[in-house]
Parts: structure tokens; C-alpha cells; sequence
């Protein structure tokens, strides 16, 4: 009998993510250490469950897009939201993404397929839930199980302003086998 398995991949994150500010480009704003999941790790049916939160701040309504990402932000977007539109005068209102995905097959053309949910407050104390990713087109997503990766957050603001900053603070990956 085989038994399965829940298990956190570490290192385990010791410090917040560099803060995010005065950009319009695709960042990564993981925690430090990055976690990186080991090459042929995965299985076919292993599922990988990920969680970040943090906070932001804003001026105005600048567009924000968040999304989880495998091999950092200029690899493969796992689930990235589109650019959302945020509520302005927001001040370290907190954010949070999960995301479950199972592998459907491994080697260098291997596939995951999965969604989650970002929560992305409209005040200090309510948000709204959308889907990510928002298009069934893009639950399924080609990787390379054969090579290391690394698991990021990634952070774009529309706008660029000293004002719109964004930390995350935590980014746990579980995986199921």
C-alpha cells in the first residue's frame, strides 16, 4: 500500500519580499529565501497547492495584477490575475492568493492544470474574489518538471507612483504525494 503525503517545500521565508513601488513592470515580489521545487519531483496526479498575502497602498485607481508563477516571472504564469482596477487611497489594505494545481504529465513537455482565487480588498476590512486565472484557456499550462524551478509571486502596477507599494509577506507551497 502506498501512503500520500501533505508536505511544505521549503526553505521556510525569513524576510518580507522587497517592497514594490515606482514601476509598471513584472515583478517579482516573493519572500526571501525563494522556493524552488527540485527537478523530477512531480508526479503525474502530485498536486501543488500555493498561498501568498501581503499588503498594498495606493494613490489614485492604478490597475494592479498578481499571479503565481513557475521558474520566476519571466517563466510560466501558473494563475495571474488580469489587470484589476484598486480602490484608491488604499494604506496596507491586506491582499491574499491561493492556487491548487494538479500535474497531468511530466518530462520537459509536461502539463498542470488548476485555478485559485485572488482576494483583493476594496477597504480595510472587505475584498472581492475573482478567479484566476479567468479563462479555462489558461488553467492548463505546459512545464518542464525536468529542471528546478522556482515558485514566485509576481506584482504589476499600471501606473508608476512612489505611492503604489506592494509587500508580500508570506508564499507557502504544499505539495500532495
Amino acid at each position: 500500500m502506498r501512503q500520500y503525503w501533505v508536505a511544505p517545500v521549503g526553505p521556510f521565508h525569513t524576510a518580507d519580499g522587497t517592497a514594490y513601488a515606482t514601476s509598471i513592470t513584472l515583478t517579482d515580489v516573493s519572500p526571501a529565501p525563494q522556493i524552488t521545487l527540485p527537478a523530477n519531483m512531480l508526479e503525474i496526479g502530485s498536486e501543488i497547492e500555493l498561498e501568498a498575502s501581503g499588503f498594498f497602498s495606493n494613490t489614485a485607481t492604478p490597475t494592479l495584477l498578481l499571479g503565481f508563477y513557475l521558474g520566476g516571472v519571466a517563466g510560466v504564469a501558473l494563475a495571474a490575475s488580469t489587470a484589476v482596477t484598486t480602490t484608491t487611497a488604499a494604506v496596507a489594505w491586506p491582499f491574499q492568493l491561493r492556487y491548487r494545481g494538479v500535474v497531468r504529465s511530466i518530462g520537459a513537455a509536461g502539463s498542470i492544470v488548476g485555478q485559485g482565487r485572488l482576494y483583493l480588498p476594496t477597504s480595510l476590512v472587505a475584498s472581492t474574489t475573482r478567479f484566476i486565472p479567468e479563462t479555462a484557456a489558461l488553467r492548463t499550462v505546459a512545464i518542464d518538471t525536468t529542471v528546478a524551478k522556482t515558485v514566485t509571486v509576481g506584482a504589476q502596477w499600471g501606473t508608476s507612483s512612489a505611492s503604489n507599494t506592494l509587500t508580500c509577506q508570506d508564499l507557502s507551497v504544499r505539495l500532495v504525494t
